[in-house]
C-alpha cells in the first residue's frame, strides 16, 4: 500500500489522526544524535569558560577609574574617594596617551574635585590652604620636606585647578568669555613655574577623554532616558495592545482588516507627506532655513536639522517614493492579495485553536535574554580577567621609557638609577600567563557559542510553532483529533526527539554568522588601506555571505517545519522542503511572500501609529501634551526607542502568524501532492481553501 494511503487507513479502517504523519508519536525517533552530543559538549565547555572567566575577571576594571598604583577609586579602602585626579592635565596631551590610554602623570583617588585654583608654593605657606591642598597628594609629605623635594618625589601636584567631575574623573572647568577660553572664570593660571593660558589645558583634556564630545552626547542621551523611560514603556505598552487588537480583529475580520490596513498605511504615509510639506512651506521665509545640509555639516544637536528646509524636502521625497511603490505593488498584486487573505483566514482559525501560541514569543524572548545576558557577562569578565601592567614613565629622555616595571622594588631598581626622574605607574591590564595568552580564543568561543545558542533558541521556537500548527492542519476533526495542549506537546517532541536537528541547523547558521563577523573585523582593519582590489574582494565576500545567511535562514525555517511534520533528520527535511518549494515556486512567490508583505504592512501600521503619537508627545508640538511631556535634550531619543521597540513588539506577535502561514503553506503543498480529492485520498485542507483553488473532495 502506498505511503499516502497508510497515512489515512490501516486494515481498511480510518486511522486515528497522527500529528507525526509517519506513524504514531511514540514511533518518532531521535534525529541527528551526533550533533546533539556535540552541542551538549559545547554547552558544557561554554559553562566552563564562564566559570573560568568569573574566577579571573573583575568588572570593576571597566566600571571604576584606577589610580597610579592600580587601585580602584570608590572601592575598598578608597570607598570614600570615587574620583580620579590628574597631577598635571597637560601631560595628557602626549601622543602616548592615545596608544596606551594612560596619562604620564601621577593620578590619585580623591573625595572631591578641587574647587579653587592655587599652586603648591602659595598653599604651603598658609595653614588652611595647605590642609586643603594635602588631600590631593599621593601621601602626606610632612613638614620637613621642601617644595623642590615634594615636586621631585612627585608626592603632590605642582598646582590645583578648579575642576568638575566627569565620568568619575576631575577635568578643569573650562568656559568661554567671548572667544577666549577660561578656567575657573580666569583666562590664565599658575602651574607652579609660570603663568599659562587656559587654552593650554584643552589639548590635554581632549586626549584624556579621547572622545569627549561623543561622550557628552551620550551623557545627554542617558539623561533623556532617565527622564522619559516610563513614558517610553507606556508607548511600548500601547504597541502591545495595538498588536493584540490587530491579531484579534484579524482572526474574525481578516479580509476587511487587510484592506483597511492597506488604506491606513497609505493614509499614514500621505499624512507624513502633508506634514512635511507644511513644514517645508512654513520655513520659506525663516532666516538661515535655506542653507543646504552639506553647508551645515554634522551637528551633535540633531534638532538643528529640523530647522532646515532641505531636511523636510528630503523627507517629502522619501515618503513620496514609498507611497508610489506601495500603490504600484497593490495595483499589480490585488488579485494575489485576495488569495493571501484566504490563507490568512485559515491561519487565523489555526491560531484560534492554539491561542497559547500568541504568547510563545515571550518564552523565546526570555530564553534569548538569558543567552544574551550570559554572553555579555562572560565577555565582560573575560575582558577584565587580565592583570595590572606597570610601565616606566619619564618626562625626559630615558632608555627604559615604556618598559614594564614592578612598583614594589622600582626605587631600588636599575631603571630608577638610570632615570632618577622616572616613575613606575599603572599603564593598562594585560598578562603573560598561558591563560592570558589564550584569552582571545576564549572570547572567540564565547561569541561563537552565543550565535549558536541564540540560533538554537530561535529554531526551537520555529519548530514548536510548526508542530502545533501542523497538528491543526492534518487533523480531520479539529475539535477531537488535536492534542489537548498542542503547543506543549510540540515543544516536548522538539526537545525530546529533535534537539540534534535544531543544533545542526543552528550550527550551520552560526558558522556563516561568525564568518560575517570576521569579515567585518577585517574590513574595519583595512579601512586605511589603499589596496582597492582587496577592498573590492572583501566587499564581494561580505555580500555573498549576507546572501548565504538569508538563504540558510529561509531553508532552516522550512526544514524545521518538515522535521516537525515527519520527524526526519535535518538534511533530509531540508532537501524535501527545498524541492517541494521549487516544484511550487510560483505559489511560493504569490501566496507566501504576499502574506509576508501584508504582515509587514501591519507592522508598519502599528509602528506608524505609535510613532506619530510619540512624536507629538515628546516633541511638544501639541499643546495638549506640553505640561505632561518631559523636558529633553534630544526628543528624538525616546521617539527612536519607541519606533524600534514597537517594531520588535509587532514583529514578535506577527511572527506567530508568519510561522502559521508558512507551516500551513507547506502542509497545503504536501496535501496537494499526496492527495487528489478521491475518497481514498481526500484533501485535508479547509473548504474555503478548496474553493479558492477551485478543487473539491469527491463523495464516497
Amino acid at each position: 500500500m502506498p505511503v499516502e494511503e497508510r497515512a489515512y487507513k490501516k486494515n481498511g479502517e480510518p486511522k486515528k489522526f497522527d500529528p507525526d504523519f509517519k506513524g504514531p508519536i511514540q514511533n518518532r525517533g531521535c534525529t541527528d544524535i551526533v550533533c546533539c552530543i556535540f552541542f551538549i559538549v559545547a554547552i558544557v565547555g561554554y559553562v566552563a569558560v564562564g566559570i573560568l572567566a568569573w574566577t579571573h575577571g573583575d568588572p570593576r576594571k571597566v566600571i571604576y577609574p584606577t589610580d597610579s598604583m592600580g587601585q580602584y577609586c570608590g572601592q575598598g579602602t578608597l570607598e570614600k574617594k570615587p574620583l580620579l585626579f590628574y597631577f598635571n592635565m597637560m601631560k595628557c596631551a602626549s601622543p602616548m596617551v592615545l596608544l596606551e590610554f594612560q596619562c604620564p602623570t601621577p593620578q590619585v583617588c580623591v573625595e572631591k574635585c578641587p574647587n579653587r585654583t592655587m599652586t603648591l608654593v602659595t598653599a604651603i605657606g598658609d595653614k588652611q590652604d595647605w590642609e586643603y591642598y594635602r588631600s590631593f597628594c599621593r601621601e602626606d609629605p610632612g613638614v620637613k620636606k621642601s617644595v623642590p623635594q615634594i615636586l621631585q618625589e612627585k608626592l603632590c601636584p605642582a598646582y590645583l585647578i578648579s575642576s568638575k567631575p566627569f565620568l568619575q574623573r576631575c577635568f578643569p572647568s573650562l568656559g568661554k568669555k567671548g572667544e577666549v577660553i577660561t578656567v575657573g572664570d580666569q583666562e590664565t593660571f599658575n602651574d607652579g613655574e609660570k603663568i599659562r593660558d587656559a587654552k593650554d589645558l584643552v589639548a590635554g583634556m581632549k586626549n584624556a577623554t579621547v572622545v569627549m564630545e561623543g561622550r557628552q552626547v551620550a551623557m545627554k542621551i542617558f539623561e533623556d532616558y532617565t527622564k522619559s523611560w516610563y513614558w517610553i514603556l507606556i508607548c511600548l505598552l500601547i504597541a502591545v495592545v495595538l498588536s493584540l487588537i490587530f491579531i484579534v480583529l484579524l482572526r474574525y475580520l481578516a479580509g476587511i482588516m487587510v484592506w483597511v490596513m492597506i488604506v491606513m498605511v497609505i493614509a499614514v504615509v500621505a499624512y507624513g507627506i502633508v506634514h512635511c510639506s507644511v513644514k517645508y512651506v512654513s520655513l520659506k521665509d525663516t532666516p538661515g532655513a535655506n542653507i543646504t545640509l552639506q553647508q551645515l555639516g554634522f551637528q551633535p544637536d540633531f534638532s538643528v536639522y529640523l530647522h532646515i528646509r532641505q531636511t523636510w524636502l528630503a523627507f517629502i521625497i522619501i515618503l513620496a517614493i514609498l507611497e508610489f511603490i506601495i500603490i504600484i505593488l497593490l495595483i499589480f498584486l490585488r488579485n494575489r492579495i485576495r488569495i493571501a487573505v484566504e490563507l490568512m483566514k485559515e491561519a487565523s482559525r489555526a491560531v484560534g485553536y492554539v491561542m497559547s501560541s500568541l504568547f510563545y514569543p515571550i518564552f523565546t524572548f526570555f530564553l534569548l535574554t538569558i543567552v544574551i545576558a550570559y554572553w555579555g557577562v562572560t565577555a565582560v569578565f573575560l575582558s577584565t580577567s587580565s592583570e595590572p601592567v606597570y610601565k616606566v614613565f619619564n618626562e625626559t629622555v630615558c632608555p627604559h621609557a615604556r618598559e614594564t616595571c614592578i612598583p614594589e622594588n622600582f626605587t631600588l631598581s636599575k631603571m630608577k638609577t638610570d632615570c632618577p626622574q622616572s616613575e613606575c605607574l599603572f599603564a593598562f591590564y594585560g598578562g603573560e600567563t598561558p591563560y592570558h595568552k589564550y584569552l582571545i580564543f576564549l572570547q572567540f568561543y564565547n561569541v561563537f557559542l552565543f550565535f549558536w545558542c541564540a540560533n538554537f533558541v530561535t529554531a526551537l521556537g520555529q519548530m514548536t510553532l510548526a508542530g502545533a500548527f501542523a497538528s491543526y492542519y492534518w487533523a480531520p476533526n479539529k475539535t477531537k483529533d488535536m492534542p489537548a495542549f498542542p503547543l506543549c506537546a510540540s515543544l516536548g517532541r522538539s526537545l525530546r526527539y529533535h534537539t540534534g536537528s535544531l543544533a545542526f541547523g543552528s550550527l550551520i547558521l552560526a558558522i556563516v554568522q561568525i564568518i560575517r563577523v570576521l569579515l567585518e573585523y577585517i574590513d574595519h582593519k583595512l579601512k586605511g588601506a589603499q589596496n582597492k582590489f582587496a577592498k573590492f574582494l572583501l566587499c564581494c565576500m561580505k555580500c555573498c555571505f549576507w546572501c548565504l545567511e538569508k538563504f540558510i535562514k529561509f531553508l532552516n525555517r522550512n526544514a524545521y517545519i518538515m522535521v516537525a511534520i515527519y520527524g526526519k533528520n535535518f538534511c533530509r527535511s531540508a532537501c524535501d522542503a527545498f524541492f517541494l518549494l521549487m516544484r511550487n515556486v510560483i505559489r511560493v512567490v504569490v501566496l507566501d511572500k504576499v502574506t509576508d508583505f501584508i504582515l509587514f504592512l501591519g507592522k508598519l501600521l502599528i509602528v506608524g501609529l505609535v510613532g506619530i503619537f510619540a512624536f507629538f508627545f515628546f516633541s511638544g508640538h501639541t499643546d495638549a501634551f506640553k505640561g505632561t511631556a518631559p523636558s529633553l535634550h534630544y526628543y528624538w531619543v525616546p521617539i527612536l526607542t519607541v519606533l524600534v521597540g514597537s517594531y520588535f513588539i509587532a514583529h514578535g506577535f506577527f511572527s506567530v502568524y508568519a510561522m502559521c502561514v508558512d507551516t500551513l503553506f507547506l502542509c497545503f503543498l504536501e496535501d496537494l501532492e499526496r492527495n487528489d480529492g478521491s475518497p481514498e485520498r481526500p484533501y485535508l485542507m479547509s473548504e474555503k481553501l478548496l474553493n479558492v483553488l477551485k478543487k473539491k473532495n469527491q463523495a464516497n
